[in-house]
């Protein structure tokens, strides 16, 4: 196996790196750092019946033992659940609960654009240019990851906040500007981990995921889009919003069940002023720690 080498992100909370405390870390490291394991990695692991069996324990009354643990091992606070955690009946419902909104205030400048979720965010100014995207010099492929090419033109040379949510993170996402969504599109795919661990050896796992892709229009930077990719143990991406019916910043978009995944926001060319925690994580490679409501930057309005 590869020396193991700790992975690490900026807590816009307390100003400083911190280490990440991985769920899962030391099989997620076998399958993607050893042989063997990434022979089962492509033979088992990103199946989409592998994550299913998963799911169907965390779906079972059995699961419900494992959410204390969790919660002390994690330190999570209860008090931020919208429901106590006696009344969880399985570790999906633990795993997609909600919270008090009291517990995310959603930031409300003007022309403030939000953090969609919970996690680790990486910005990418400029889509056509290469960065530090978990790993030197990488570019998106866009036209796959979209599957799109008329679209992927209009976004070529857009700015994308990617938000990874970690399996102790809070797991539902919000729209992080006003405006109208359209209809989700699904691409089905495989579940990689959408882990650093994974993601600086292969970023083309993004476009090989399970995705779904929304087009966000009568916003104040016009034409957005909101990408959900699933992962390893996250075969379920469920909407809890209605498509062409208005929404506000932090409006609830929907929720994953089980598991670490992300959720990637592009903006058109310029119309996405970062702040400056972000941006100087960013340009590093370092993942910037922020909550689902606080302010990521301000549109840059026509």
């Amino acid at each position: 196996m590869e020396e193991r080498q700790e992975l690490v992100f900026y807590d816009r909370y307390e100003g400083g790196l911190k280490s990440e405390a991985i769920y899962g870390e030391g099989p997620l490291r076998w399958a993607y750092a050893t042989w063997l394991g990434r022979v089962c990695l492509e033979g088992v692991i990103k199946r989409p019946w592998f994550s299913a069996l998963y799911g169907r324990w965390a779906d079972c009354g059995c699961s419900k033992k494992e959410i204390a643990a969790f919660i002390e091992r994690f330190e999570l606070d209860p008090d931020e659940f919208a429901d106590s955690v006696e009344s969880l009946a399985t570790f999906n419902e633990f795993f997609s609960r909600k919270l008090k909104p009291e517990a995310r205030p959603v930031s409300s400048g003007n022309n403030d654009i939000s953090f969609p979720a919970d996690g680790r965010h990486l910005l990418i100014p400029d889509l056509s240019q290469s960065g530090p995207i978990f790993a030197k010099g990488r570019t998106f492929d866009l036209k796959a990851l979209l599957g799109d090419s008329d679209l992927a033109k209009k976004f070529a040379r857009g700015t994308a906040l990617i938000s990874r949510l970690c399996p102790t993170d809070y797991h539902r996402y919000h729209f992080p500007l006003d405006g109208v969504p359209g209809e989700p599109r699904l691409i089905n795919g495989l579940l990689y981990s959408v882990n650093p661990i994974a993601l600086e050896r292969r970023l083309a796992y993004l476009w090989e995921n399970k995705r779904q892709v929304t087009e966000i229009s009568d916003s104040s930077v016009g034409g957005y889009l909101f990408l959900e990719i699933g992962a390893t143990n996250v075969g379920s991406i469920v909407n809890t919003s209605t498509p062409k019916q208005p929404v506000f910043r932090g409006t609830e978009k929907g929720t994953f069940r089980f598991g670490g995944s992300m959720v990637i926001t592009i903006f058109p060319a310029g119309k996405f002023q970062p702040d400056e925690d972000l941006a100087e994580q960013s340009a590093v490679g370092v993942e910037l720690y922020a909550r689902m409501g606080d302010r990521a930057g301000i549109a840059i309005c026509s």
